[in-house]
């Protein structure tokens, strides 16, 4: 664990983040400049920075360090309520944020994040030939070797997975993962891959998260982004946000929640997209990024605590189909 800064008489908050530093510390100078209340910031030195940091704060949960947890993801945060590690903070900045990215009892607050998009390579299919749904990946018309999407057991597909469990119910969401097994598209190792495929001409398109798809459009690659299921009467996709939570305390640091009003902000919601960290916000806030309108996505009606609740039992299901 590092922390860095110095605390001194001058105001401080201690923020523990999961967040890629070079993204993180942009933030933290923000608020700096505009607060004047110092951050002092924990950052995990593990691989997997999530996990570390969530462990370091179950580890601390009799004596604390940080006053506020700030998580690129949002599943294991719903854990650290689970564990009692997290206190209630409602925030009037999030009073525009939609309540299915809220706890209903303030322990964590969501906000802006990837959007799970349809990655296609231009020069293979013509615009109207695009898919338009998720349920196209198992249309005929399309040859399925030339589909792909990662493993649905790690990661933002096992989250999607899990969304659509709880969204469709277990009987349709595991019939669907069947069905795209047995039709055969490419089941790659992460997301990644999807979009490096897709942009070498191997695939003609997959779904991936709009890091990976923005990257490529930004590189120059002939490619579109669709975001699916968003005409009437369709589900949506999925936004996988981030999560900001108040650190249980004896004695609870009042800029704590001056960090967490700064961070969920309208303002900081569109800062975090133009700096590159998120690319999807929660609002219907009008922002751009490379060329793409990332406003207004329509995204599907599950509460994330419900996404939580299926992502043991549909990797579980899901590990039965795909794990011979």
């Amino acid at each position: 664990m590092l922390i860095t800064g110095c605390g001194g008489k001058e105001k401080t908050v201690t923020v523990y983040t999961s967040v890629d530093r070079n993204f993180s510390e942009l933030v933290f100078k923000d608020f700096e400049a505009k607060t004047g209340i110092k951050v002092l910031a924990g950052y995990d030195t593990e691989a997997s920075k999530t996990t570390g940091m969530v462990n370091k704060l179950v580890e601390e949960a009799k004596n604390p360090r940080a006053d506020v947890f700030w998580n690129g993801e949002f599943s294991q945060t719903i854990m650290l309520k689970e564990k009692d590690v997290l206190t209630p903070y409602k925030s009037k900045s999030a009073d525009s944020i939609p309540d299915k990215y809220k706890d209903r009892e303030g322990y964590w607050t969501a906000f802006g994040g990837r959007a799970r998009c349809i990655l296609v390579n231009t020069d293979l299919l013509k615009a109207e030939d695009f898919p338009s749904s998720y349920s196209d990946f198992l249309n005929e018309k399309y040859p399925a070797d030339k589909i792909a999407m990662a493993y649905p057991l790690f990661g933002t597909t096992a989250t999607h997975a899990a969304a659509l469990y709880a969204f469709w119910g277990d009987k349709k969401a595991e019939d669907f993962f069947r069905k795209l097994y047995e039709r055969g598209i490419r089941i790659v190792d992460g997301n990644g891959v999807v979009r490096d495929l897709v942009v070498d001409g191997q695939m003609i398109f997959g779904i991936t998260d709009t890091d990976d798809a923005l990257g490529a459009v930004e590189k120059g690659a002939k490619v579109s982004i669709i975001f699916p299921d968003q005409g009437e009467g369709q589900d949506g996709t999925l936004i996988v946000p981030n999560t900001v939570a108040m650190v249980k305390k004896r004695q609870q640091n009042d800029n704590a929640k001056v960090f967490i009003d700064y961070l969920l902000s309208e303002e900081t919601e569109k800062y975090l997209v133009e700096i590159g960290w998120i690319q999807a916000p929660v609002r219907d806030l009008a922002v751009k990024a490379a060329g793409v309108d990332l406003g207004g996505i329509k995204t599907l009606d599950v509460t994330l605590d419900k996404v939580y609740d299926k992502l043991e039992k549909s990797i579980s299901a899901l590990k039965e189909i795909y794990i011979r």
